[in-house]
């Protein structure tokens, strides 16, 4: 079979909630993927960074508690963390994707796709043979996006490490350079800081996490030094170089710093998969970002019959929102097959409507970062009236509780004209499981007056919202 309703190319968690999005609609679907089903997430970033987290974020909480902390003797078993994080990668193999792909009614079609026309994609699989696809209403890309390496001299020619390499290596360097201050920079360098690698981060920027609020990238960095971490920020790297293939790896700044060491990540930024997939065959660039609507139908390709999903379009690199703009992209091209109207209301399943200012993430730092909405820059930049209010979470009785000496800090910042919330900033242990809370407070438009009556637990953390509220005032 070679005709399909609709053609995913890209098995990563997009792709496949896409093509089950659609088979549940009543649409038939094939999925090409040349790599892992179950893609980035399930085998090189999310699964395994947080595996090689969580191990030291558990000893770190029992030693924040008297009477857990008598108990705790040693360091990390880094070989037992390394098998633990083997188990969540399934030793890279993808067999339960496939079985669950097969189970839920999806045609996996394994080889590199390209598109080679309006609803034609160009299968060619690793022995060589090509097989050709047709879609009868829609192709989907869902290829992802990869990481960027910067024309820095000598960068190429010294072996860098991505993150796929942080995330996948089996042996561990005992000093790790790290470029880049962003997420991925601070998260490795709190794992491997943790197995007791020598750890320097080099960020260009004045600070780290600089798209935060500012009190985030104090915080970090205050938990990276206590980690032995050397953090050096408005230090631009300009030159590598490695003389032997096995050997030392040097990195020098335009300050002419010098820092050594056995192994370097590379961590400044992601780009779009968009190269040799055969965008330019119906109009777009190879290499950049594909423009969507909301309901992720690409707006420069005339037809209606491409959608771009995930990290390929820009809009929110991040797993949890291309699983969100799977099943609007979904659902939209399973309405538009029987001739219904997609056109609706802000709210409507068909749009994409979260990635424009209520997008949630959570950095696995130490301490750790969730932040959703606007921070009180971005909403000024964007015109709004705002107001703030900030509160020192360890002064809350459920984080006391929690951890002697909770360090944390919360902010919302609240759009005045319409009296809600438009983003929300916390900062310390565990305040990732309270996130989502606030994602619906911004997502919901609640108003404040309406936040007061929503009563937190006690004694618990989430008692921050109170405080923050009394903060803010009525």
């Amino acid at each position: 079979m070679t005709e399909f309703d609709v053609i995913v190319l890209g098995a990563g968690s997009t792709g496949e909630n896409v093509a089950d999005r659609v088979v549940q609609g009543g649409l038939s679907a094939a999925i090409v993927e040349s790599e892992l089903v179950g893609g980035e997430c399930s085998y090189w970033a999310c699964m395994p960074s947080k595996a090689l987290l969580r191990s030291g974020q558990a000893l770190d909480a029992a030693r924040a508690v008297g009477g857990a902390k008598q108990a705790v003797s040693g360091e990390l078993d880094v070989q037992a963390v390394l098998d633990r994080r083997n188990g969540f990668t399934s030793n890279w193999k993808d067999d339960g994707q496939v079985q669950w792909l097969d189970g839920v009614g999806v045609t996996l079609v394994r080889g590199q796709g390209r598109l080679t026309g309006p609803k034609s994609v160009e299968v060619r699989a690793a022995d060589g043979t090509v097989t050709t696809l047709t879609a009868r209403h829609a192709v989907v890309l869902a290829v992802g996006s990869e990481p960027f390496l910067p024309p820095i001299d000598g960068l190429l020619a010294s072996a860098p490490w991505t993150a796929r390499d942080a995330t996948s290596a089996k042996q561990l360097p005992a000093r790790l350079a790290v470029l880049g201050g962003g997420v991925v920079g601070v998260e490795m360098a709190t794992a491997y800081a943790s197995f007791g690698a020598q750890v320097t981060v080099l960020e260009a920027d004045a600070q780290l996490l600089a798209k935060y609020e500012p009190f985030v990238s104090a915080a970090v960095r205050d938990g990276l030094t206590r980690r032995g971490v050397s953090v050096r920020t408005s230090a631009k790297v300009v030159g590598v170089r490695r003389p032997a293939p096995d050997g030392p790896v040097t990195l020098t700044t335009d300050g002419g710093q010098e820092v050594t060491a056995d192994e370097f990540l590379v961590a400044v930024g992601r780009r779009a998969r968009t190269t040799g997939i055969g965008v330019e065959t119906v109009g777009l660039t190879a290499g950049a970002y594909v423009a969507v609507d909301d309901t992720l139908q690409a707006t420069a390709v005339p037809g209606g019959w491409l959608y771009a999903a995930g990290d390929v379009n820009g809009r929110a690199l991040l797993t949890h929102m291309g699983k969100y703009q799977a099943r609007a992209c979904g659902d939209a091209i399973t309405a538009r097959a029987r001739g219904e109207h997609v056109d609706g209301a802000p709210w409507s399943r068909f749009a994409a409507t979260a990635d424009h200012a209520a997008v949630p993430q959570v950095v696995f730092s130490d301490p750790e970062v969730a932040a959703v909405g606007l921070t009180e820059r971005a909403a000024r930049d964007a015109g709004l009236s705002v107001r703030t209010a900030e509160y020192e979470i360890g002064n809350v009785a459920g984080a006391a509780v929690y951890a002697d000496g909770y360090q944390g800090h919360a902010k919302i910042v609240v759009d005045t004209d319409r009296d809600v919330l438009v983003g929300v900033t916390m900062v310390g242990p565990v305040t990732g499981e309270m996130l989502h809370a606030a994602t619906v407070a911004v997502v919901g438009e609640v108003p404040l007056a309406r936040l007061w009556h929503a009563v937190p637990s006690y004694p618990t953390i989430s008692e921050v919202w109170l405080r923050l509220l009394e903060t803010y005032g009525r």
